[in-house]
């Protein structure tokens, strides 16, 4: 097939790519002092992009970070106060201490240039409203000045991603010149299936197929521990994945608001406050609650009504990230 595999969900996908990485890799690489193991050109397709996150117990996914990312790049910001809140190793491939530059992709994608004071989100959008069989709906993320300085060590992994009306649905593709499988894959997928979500609601139709080029996929020698136990689950849990309702930009505002406000402190987010929103992104604020906790509460485990706000899958999730501010996690 020159279209490459199609899984049915996320979770497939990715430990199909592990397992093949693990199992039998091209190449062993060394560079920039990491050791890897690596195979080149990689294609997969997934047929229900929505359900983008896997349920995998050895993985102790950070569903709270995946979130905060894809709520970093739609508001187009690149400060680093923000995402390294919730990841701190960020800090790290900042030059200035306050932003990022290759991994911030929100200015590239949603913030307004020159000429038409638009971002390349809104001008794809509009192009596909007018001709919805174009196949130029693509916004472009890795810059060429970004490898005048062979030292900097933050060079965007994405060329970029391009949306394509097909049969009814809003189809994405993401071009990328590597991924790390192990961490990169799960939040770089996780975040633009999102946006791709976003744009098709934007559109008025379903979210189609996502697919996902790597020129090279990789996994680090030091993860391949944590590979292995992956890899070794015989059973996972199973949770329905939930659709975005319809969402404006007013409602992306409200949550970045609540996100801020919860990050530094300033707010309790309760069930009274979540009443007056859709619960879908009700529930995305209880993350940053639950979070808000974890960090600020740290000898005291997270309370039952901010558990009680989750949705099924990211209560999992919390229990397997943090299980000891979940007592009831150990109980079960």
């Amino acid at each position: 097939m020159i279209t490459g595999p199609v899984y049915t969900t996320f979770e497939d996908a990715y430990l199909a790519v592990l397992r093949e990485i693990r199992q039998a890799p091209q190449y062993e690489t060394e560079t920039r002092a990491k050791t890897a193991i690596e195979t080149t050109n990689v294609l997969l397709t997934i047929r229900n992009p929505v359900a983008r996150t896997p349920h995998i117990a050895a993985r102790k996914a950070n569903v709270v970070f995946n979130h905060a990312e894809a709520l970093w790049y739609l508001t187009g910001r690149d400060d680093l106060d923000m995402i390294a809140h919730y990841a701190p190793n960020l800090r790290r491939l900042s030059e200035d201490g306050e932003t990022l530059t290759g991994t911030a992709y929100g200015p590239r994608l949603f913030k307004p240039t020159k000429p038409d004071d638009r971002c390349q989100f809104d001008r794809v959008i509009e192009l596909l409203r007018r001709d919805p069989d174009a196949k130029r709906a693509t916004m472009l993320i890795m810059q060429p000045n970004e490898l005048v300085d062979p030292d900097n060590p933050d060079v965007a992994c994405t060329l970029g991603l391009q949306l394509m009306l097909r049969g009814g649905q809003l189809h994405m593709s993401a071009y990328m010149r590597g991924n790390d499988a192990m961490i990169g894959l799960l939040g770089d997928v996780f975040a633009f299936t999102l946006i791709q979500e976003f744009a098709a609601r934007q559109l008025g139709v379903e979210v189609g197929s996502y697919a996902h080029h790597v020129g090279s996929m990789h996994i680090n020698v030091n993860d391949l521990p944590k590979v292995d136990r992956m890899l070794a689950e015989r059973t996972r849990p199973a949770f329905p994945a939930e659709q975005m309702p319809a969402t404006t930009w007013t409602d992306l505002a409200e949550v970045a608001t609540w996100e801020e406000r919860l990050r530094k402190d300033a707010a309790v987010f309760g069930p009274d406050d979540a009443a007056g929103l859709k619960p879908y992104w009700a529930q995305v604020i209880a993350l940053f609650e639950v979070y808000r906790q974890v960090v600020y509460r740290a000898d005291q485990p997270v309370s039952p009504e901010a558990l009680a706000m989750l949705r099924p899958g990211h209560r999992w999730l919390i229990e397997q990230r943090w299980p000891t501010r979940v007592p009831q996690a150990v109980a079960s």
